[in-house]
Order: C-alpha cells, then structure tokens, then sequence
C-alpha cells in the first residue's frame, strides 16, 4: 500500500470509528429509557388506548387475541416511546458527526432546522392524541351496527394509533421542507403559490394512502397538510424579504 493511499484509509476508518461511537452511544440511550420506562409498560398502553376506550360501551374492553399481545403489545410501545423521548439527543449525535464537514452558513441553518423539526414531530403527535383520536374513534364507534360489540385487539389498535402517530409527525415537519427548498433555490414562494391546486389535491391523496379508507380520517391529515404547507409559504416570504432587505443594505454600504 502506498504512503498517499494509506493516508486517505486513515480518516476513513477514523470517521467509521467515530460513527460506531456515536451509534452505540444512541442505542445505549434508548436502552437506558426502555429500562427506565418498561416497569410503566402497561400505563403507557392505558394511556395511548384512552381516546378508544373511553368511547367503548359500557361493559366492553379491548381484547387480546394472541398469546403473546399481553407481552409485546405494550413492549412494542415502550420501545417506540423510549425513541422518541430520545430523539433530542439521537440528532444531537447526528448533529454532532456531521457538522465539521459543514460551512458557517450552513451550521447556522442546520441547528435551528434540527430543532424545529424535533418539536414539530412531537406538535403532530400530540395534535393525533388529542384532536384527530377522539373524533375518529367517536365515529367508528357510533357507526357500527347496534348487535356489535366494540372489542378491539391490542395490537391491531397499537399499530393503527403509531402509523397515524408517524403520519401526522411527518405531516407537521411540512414547513421546514417548504422553507428548505425555496432557500435552497429550488424553487421561489411565488411559483408554490401558483401550484397551490396541485398541493391540495397532493394532500388528499397523500391523507388517502397514509390513513385509514375513511373520509374523516383522510380530511383531517389533509386539511393540516395544507395549513401548514401555507405557514411554510408565510416563512418563506418572510425569509425571502429578509434576504432582500439585507442584500439591499449591504450594497447601500
């Protein structure tokens, strides 16, 4: 091996080192809140199914239809939960790793947008919880006919309630997507605001395949859908005039 080639293996297996580091130092993490939070397990489980059970007739509960639900139902849920309570320093690692390679600029762009992107997720799990959960499942419940039972099993419900939770999370991280591709110069606020029709129509199909085959459902991803790709619109002329403004008063001096 030459003396240039063994030079160029260096940082990288340096870089691979510092990357399973910080791997290990993630999982150690969402090890330590899994721990931490497992004894609470089925709590987490009773608080998640609230928004159904509360809705159930009288004399109803949620059922088990496997062997092993009991077990993994509310394991399943403590480790999703374990990672997202997580999720601050798992892209502070993240962060970490790549920010020697990035310009000025760029740094000062990232932080912001990693941190708002973390709440923004965390926004569109609660808006799930508190506002879309109860009025879906007053409808399901209120639907059905008299002679049936709302029974529910604990996994499928487990399932359903985390897809709409990482739905409605990604849905919420809309405006920074708008803000990042009119920065970046991809395209400008005035021509998303000539495609608007197409965003709209964009959201109830993207709200058709997300959730379930259900028009509440789907509406109530998709009118957020929309409202937030408007906020982002509202950032993103606001970043543009300060752009401006700030070009201006550079030349001015």
């Amino acid at each position: 091996m030459s003396t240039q080639t063994a030079d160029q293996a260096l940082p990288l297996r340096s870089h691979l080192i510092e990357l399973r580091q910080r791997l290990l130092r993630c999982v150690l993490v969402i090890l330590v809140i899994f721990l931490a939070l497992f004894s609470f397990a089925n709590d987490l489980y009773t608080w998640v199914s609230a928004p159904l059970t509360a809705l159930m007739p009288a004399g109803t509960s949620m059922i088990a239809t496997d062997v092993t639900s009991p077990f993994f139902a509310p394991f399943k849920l403590t480790l999703m939960v374990s990672i997202l309570i997580a999720m601050p320093l798992l892209l502070h690692q993240a962060w970490s790793y790549i920010a020697p390679g990035l310009y000025g600029h760029e740094k000062k762009l990232a932080a912001p947008i990693l941190a708002s992107s973390v709440v923004l997720f965390y926004l569109g799990i609660a808006f799930a919880y508190g506002v879309v959960f109860p009025i879906i499942f007053g409808f399901f419940t209120s639907v059905g006919p008299e002679s049936i039972a709302v029974m529910t099993d604990i996994s499928s419900y487990l399932n359903f309630v985390l897809k709409l939770f990482f739905a409605f999370g990604v849905v919420f991280e809309i405006p920074i997507a708008t803000l990042l591709v009119i920065s970046s110069g991809m395209t400008s606020v005035q021509e998303l605001q000539s495609k608007r029709p197409y965003v709209i129509v964009g959201c109830f199909v993207i709200g058709m395949l997300l959730t379930p085959p259900d028009l509440i459902s789907q509406s109530l991803l998709a009118l957020p859908m929309w409202l937030l790709f408007e906020l982002g619109l509202l950032l993103g002329r606001a970043m543009t005039l300060g752009s401006s403004q700030a070009s201006a008063a550079v030349e001015e001096n």
